[in-house]
């Protein structure tokens, strides 16, 4: 099985950094291959930046090898529903897959990230997927940080008492840390948390797996059935192609 794993930022670190998680969940014989985005900005945090992290990865995953499965992997899920009406394998967004995990370990799940611009994005990323009735609170730490890549150890206590009251003040029943450069820090302090928490690197694998065992086909009916070709005008090549059914 090889999954791509799509980094809509332009941080290689980071896109690193979920390589290694999530090849360390994956089932033996899945591959996990990356690409980063050449353009744009280090970490999506609002909705602009959504935007065009969203035409980013269409456009990556126009020009990429086919997948079996593909991973958008920048929580808010920028551009997933565009690649699922557009692509013919299944696509799988970092926050869905972190949220539909958490659903299964609780009644309500709280987010808990980096940066306070994040925050409104992700309430609409939580409406935008029908769980805002399944979702305690989306907290974020107030203040700069130093650097992106380190950010998760570098605000380990922040973050880790931000989601204690989480859970004691909003009634989580699961955590979610939230943003690319939080992956792997769930499993590292799952055991100084009191309620379980979701990686989302490694939920968007395990989902991404999952998807694929089930063997489904391309929708040819209803919301997520490809779109009738059109033309294009300045488009990469590979994305026109789809777009305009040359592919």
């Amino acid at each position: 099985m090889r999954l791509l794993l799509l980094n809509p930022n332009t941080s290689r670190d980071v896109t690193e950094l979920m390589r290694v998680t999530g090849a360390a969940a994956a089932a033996p014989g899945t591959e996990i291959v990356t690409m980063t985005a050449s353009r744009g900005v280090p970490y999506i945090a609002t909705r602009a930046e959504a935007q065009i992290g969203g035409a980013l990865v269409l456009e990556m995953l126009a020009e990429a090898p086919r997948p079996d499965a593909a991973i958008v992997a920048a929580f808010g899920d920028p551009g997933l529903l565009g690649a699922r009406e557009l692509f013919d394998f299944p696509v799988i967004g970092l926050a869905e897959a972190a949220m539909l995990s958490a659903c299964l370990l609780g009644g309500r799940f709280g987010i808990v990230t980096f940066a306070r611009a994040l925050v409104p994005w992700y309430v609409e990323c939580v409406a935008a997927h029908g769980l805002t009735g399944r979702c305690a609170a989306v907290r974020a730490l107030e203040g700069r940080f130093a650097s992106l890549s380190d950010v998760q150890s570098e605000k380990e206590d922040q973050l880790l008492d931000l989601a204690r009251a989480v859970v004691a003040e909003d009634g989580a029943d699961a955590l979610i840390f939230a943003g690319a450069p939080l992956t792997g820090l769930g499993a590292r302090v799952r055991d100084r948390m009191p309620v379980p928490v979701v990686d989302q690197v490694v939920a968007a694998v395990k989902l991404a797996e999952a998807a694929v065992a089930l063997r489904p086909r391309k929708a040819t009916a209803g919301a997520f059935r490809r779109p009738d070709p059109k033309p294009t005008l300045g488009l990469p090549a590979a994305l026109a192609a789809r777009i305009d059914g040359t592919d």
